[in-house]
């Protein structure tokens, strides 16, 4: 962003969103936050994305808090909704694990219950409207502010190696040491089955080793780069939508500053938010019905933010809407692949 009272170019302003708030230590030796790109890329590999990680502790707990809650409350008795809606999540995920996993482990169901809701509490993040949270970091003194977890390679590439790990260990458990190191020099090429001389057998097995390493490095990657491209270009729509429809917003597309100059009052801000939080609540009282509170609140949009500002809504409610569809996708894919990847590290080929 760019210093002062200046507004930032259309450049500076999708930078800005689109950088993490950086760890790490600086060129003269000090450790601390990064101010910039440049300078967070200068920091190396040994830096740390603070608002990645916090995110992900965040809603890895949530997750945790809230499942183990309902737990603690099941009954047999009539549930409610939001018992219901969680014991269904848990079906599920169960009914998945059992139609994909063939081999035996205690770990799985939990693991990939954890991988789904856990991948779909960070996609969640996205919908939050852009500015909302960095503006809210800026204030208190937080340069950058990345609140969607999955967007950032490090995080899914973090996860994709994590189950990459597991892959070797199941296959090592389930085929032993020797079983699983002749699936990688005896497959898909067996030369003893084939009835190849000996002399050739080297080659093939070398050969057999390249393609099957190629084959099993590439599962956490395509697991890792899967997840970060969808997200990661969905943010980034949701940015260009903010960034095209916002310009040019205020007073019925008169601008807000030619209105009041550069600094907004805060009056403004508080008589809007009283305005349109008056109108739900009267319908809500049933006092307004649904076509009077529609006019209402267009028309308290218009004055808001001008014709700009409300096209720039439609269209994020019309992304939002499609991005549901999206990242519920994204984290029952990456929940599949990885109760398949470990199925097949389980049986013997």
């Amino acid at each position: 962003m760019s210093s002062g009272s200046e507004a930032p170019t259309s450049g500076e302003y999708i930078q800005h969103h689109l950088q993490n708030l950086t760890f790490g230590q600086h060129a003269d030796g000090s450790w601390g936050i990064a101010h910039g790109a440049q300078e967070a890329a200068a920091m190396g590999f040994w830096s740390f994305h603070v608002d990645t990680l916090a995110w992900s502790l965040i809603l890895g707990f949530t997750f945790f808090f809230l499942f183990r809650n309902v737990a603690k409350k099941a009954n047999s008795g009539v549930p409610s909704r939001f018992q219901a809606m969680i014991e269904s999540v848990v079906e599920f995920v169960d009914t998945s694990v059992k139609e994909s996993f063939h081999g035996t482990s205690r770990l799985i169901a939990p693991l990939a219950l954890t991988l789904f809701v856990w991948v779909f509490f960070m996609n969640l993040m996205d919908l939050i409207p852009v500015d909302w949270l960095p503006t809210v970091a800026k204030a208190s003194g937080v340069p950058y502010q990345k609140v969607v977890p999955s967007t950032d390679v490090n995080a899914t590439l973090g996860m994709a190696i994590t189950v990459f790990v597991l892959i070797l260990i199941y296959s090592i458990r389930y085929k032993g040491v020797k079983g699983f190191l002749a699936e990688l020099i005896f497959n898909p090429l067996n030369p003893k089955q084939l009835g190849m001389p000996k002399v050739v057998w080297p080659l093939v097995m070398a050969f057999n080793l390249i393609l099957e390493t190629v084959s099993l490095l590439a599962k956490p990657v395509s697991l890792g780069l899967r997840l970060f491209g969808n997200m990661y270009a969905g943010e980034l729509i949701f940015i260009l939508i903010a960034l095209v429809f916002t310009a040019g917003s205020g007073l019925v597309g008169a601008g807000l500053s030619s209105v009041f100059g550069e600094h907004i009052p805060w009056w403004f801000w508080t008589v809007a938010v009283i305005a349109v939080f008056a109108t739900l609540g009267a319908n809500l009282k049933g006092k307004l019905d649904n076509k009077k509170t529609l006019w209402l609140l267009l028309g308290e949009m218009m004055v808001i933010g001008g014709l700009a500002f409300l096209g720039g809504q439609i269209m994020h409610f019309g992304w939002a809407v499609f991005h549901i569809l999206v990242i519920t996708l994204q984290a029952f894919i990456f929940m599949m692949l990885t109760i398949v990847y470990l199925s097949m590290a389980s049986e013997h080929h």
